[in-house]
């Protein structure tokens, strides 16, 4: 039952962050003047389309991906290519005929609108479930935060003078800093306090500890501070990416650390699999209500990871054509068609390699 409710919930995670990233582009054309030929969620066969005017508009089998084609601009989308010419091409709504800046601003629109799905849900989570801040509930006898000084009720400021406002951001921020001295700033009383606190580690758990955990969730959130949360949060998960693509970048991780749509629907599995044991004596609305609960906070970290990486300055993406669009923006003239089809085409042929070698690490991963 849970794994079927797992793919269902995969599903619906990602045919939503797919709509609005797509629909970002689609509706900036529309406003911009720009013929949609067709506004696809998913890839393959069609499961079922209809034509509005000017636009076909398709749900399709493969729900991993999903295009805004543009008249113009046929040759980003090879598979829908063949439905242009259902469309009398209008040159006056080509999407290569209108000035660069409008170019620019459809292309930002797909992953500016993942970031506004992020931080609305995150906003959502805030006002449902209120937010963990950075006071401590408990602190562990004979670790390094009681023979630092720290108390329960404490409230964490900085981090060798980096901003907390979230208890996952302090977890974070240990877990990356590892074993190193870290200077803390906290409040007691409205009375702020130093201390410097070195990290040990744990070889059971394999990770390093300053011994600390944190109070339950602030609840009683007024709107300002709902709307505050909920932006550190979307501002936590957007973080969490960066750094997950700076430590690949860096070697600290790998290609083998990378997951693609089977990790994510494992992942979905251990969500649903954990709440359901969690509430598993509690009634099917409380497992339903935490199993959403917990799998729209998922939502926020996918919406924003997808608006990152369309961001990258990768052929074949929202951010390798931003490069050739600023290129055109800087210099005065477009980039030649011959040299953006090959460059775009080999960014198409190294994203599916990069695929293929996700697709065998999930594979990998579950049967070793």
């Amino acid at each position: 039952m849970s794994t079927a409710v797992s793919i269902i919930a995969l599903i619906v995670i990602l045919g939503l962050v797919i709509f609005i990233h797509e629909f970002g582009h689609y509706i900036l054309a529309k406003k911009n003047g720009v013929g949609v030929v067709e506004f696809s969620i998913g890839m393959g066969p069609d499961i079922f389309s209809w034509r509005r005017n000017e636009t076909k508009y398709a749900v399709k089998w493969i729900p991993f991906g999903g295009y805004c084609l543009m008249q113009g601009d046929q040759s980003y989308f090879p598979e829908a290519a063949a439905g242009e010419e259902a469309v009398q091409f209008d040159e006056e709504k080509s999407f290569s005929k209108k000035s660069v800046w409008v170019r620019i601003s459809i292309i930002l629109a797909g992953p500016v609108f993942n970031f506004l799905l992020a931080l609305l849900l995150a906003i959502v989570l805030a006002a449902l479930v209120g937010a963990t801040t950075t006071k401590i509930g408990s602190v562990t006898p004979g670790y390094p935060a009681q023979e630092a000084g720290l108390q329960p009720g404490d409230e964490i400021v900085k981090l060798n003078g980096k901003r907390m406002h979230l208890f996952s951001e302090v977890s974070l921020y240990i877990a990356l800093h590892e074993g190193e001295d870290i200077d803390v700033t906290y409040v007691r009383d409205g009375e702020t306090y130093e201390s410097t606190i070195v990290p040990v580690y744990d070889e059971e758990a394999g990770r390093y500890y300053i011994g600390i955990s944190s109070s339950a969730r602030k609840t009683d959130l007024n709107a300002l501070e709902i709307v505050k949360y909920g932006y550190y949060e979307f501002a936590y998960d957007t973080g969490v990416v960066f750094k997950s693509l700076g430590m690949l970048f860096s070697g600290r991780a790998s290609l083998n650390d990378l997951s693609g749509p089977v990790g994510m629907a494992g992942m979905v599995d251990d969500i649903v699999t954990e709440v359901t044991d969690d509430t598993k004596n509690e009634s099917f609305w409380t497992t339903a209500y935490w199993v959403i609960i917990n799998l729209m906070s998922f939502t926020v970290l996918i919406s924003a990871n997808l608006g990152i990486m369309n961001l990258l300055p990768i052929p074949a993406v929202d951010g390798g054509r931003l490069v050739f669009l600023i290129l055109e923006a800087v210099c005065g003239k477009p980039v030649p068609k011959k040299w953006e089809s090959i460059v775009t085409v080999a960014g198409f042929i190294l994203l599916a390699i990069l695929m293929v070698v996700v697709l065998f690490n999930d594979i990998r991963k579950i049967f070793f």
